[in-house]
């Protein structure tokens, strides 16, 4: 019998909380509160598994284009759980990082932001990243900008200039994802880790993320198992 393959990065669309809100004749914003609690369930599961790093788009720099309530809401409940509910990841000593732009952020998200990642910076247990404010273009727009500078300060040769040294410059030091979930059905990437996607196995299941449990995360690894990757190579 085969081994089982876990991924080593696993990045997730948390999509569809407002259409399960929907479905189940609750108000957009609960199924939004439910999303949110399915991440603090499955995150340790997922770790549990064997993933060594596990990035969420938790709210794009599209986000804000939202209604002002449905942003507030978030953004009060990103507060919450930051200072509450993740204490319980640092004493799964898990590292919990984030992806994004901190302009346009309330100061109170960011002072939360900076109390997990500075409490949970020595953690040894995985990876979590959390893509707040986050765009794929908007990330390669800065880590190019960050580039330009160090060229036009004469700290770097424009010949220097390759894609392992461009990575340096993405808001963080990751590996390549392997296996990217979007849950609801929808097959896009939203600019969802551009750069890092390049050669990850991609899985679409039908149901909204706040009904996404440890068995569909099953589900997924299995339909990994069942690819075989190639990195534009041959087939074995």
């Amino acid at each position: 019998m085969n081994e089982e393959k876990i991924p080593n990065h696993v990045a997730i669309i948390l999509d569809g909380n407002r259409r399960w809100a929907r479905e189940h004749k609750l108000p957009k914003l609960e199924g939004h509160r439910r999303g949110f609690e399915n991440i603090r369930k499955l995150t340790n599961y997922i770790f549990s598994r064997g993933v060594k790093y596990l990035s969420v788009f938790a709210f794009s720099t599209e986000n804000f284009k939202r209604t002002q309530d449905e942003v507030k809401y978030l953004m009060d409940m990103f507060v919450k759980e930051f200072k509450k509910e993740y204490i319980s990841l640092h004493k799964d000593n898990i590292k919990v990082i984030f992806s994004g732009r901190k302009s346009g952020l309330r100061d109170d998200v960011l002072e939360a932001m900076e109390e997990i990642s500075s409490l949970t910076k020595d953690n040894t247990g995985g990876v979590f990243n959390i893509c707040l404010n986050y765009g794929g273009h908007a990330e390669i727009v800065d880590a190019t900008k960050e580039i330009a500078k160090l060229v036009l300060d004469n700290k770097l040769s424009i010949d220097d200039i390759t894609e392992e040294e461009f990575a340096k410059h993405l808001y963080q030091d990751l590996p390549p994802i392997d296996l990217m979930i979007r849950t609801s059905g929808e097959v896009r990437l939203s600019n969802f880790m551009l750069w890092q996607l390049s050669y990850a196995e991609m899985y679409f299941p039908d149901c909204h993320w706040p009904a996404f449990n440890e068995s569909e995360f099953d589900k997924a690894i299995r339909a990994y198992n069942g690819r075989e990757r190639r990195f534009g190579g041959n087939s074995k």
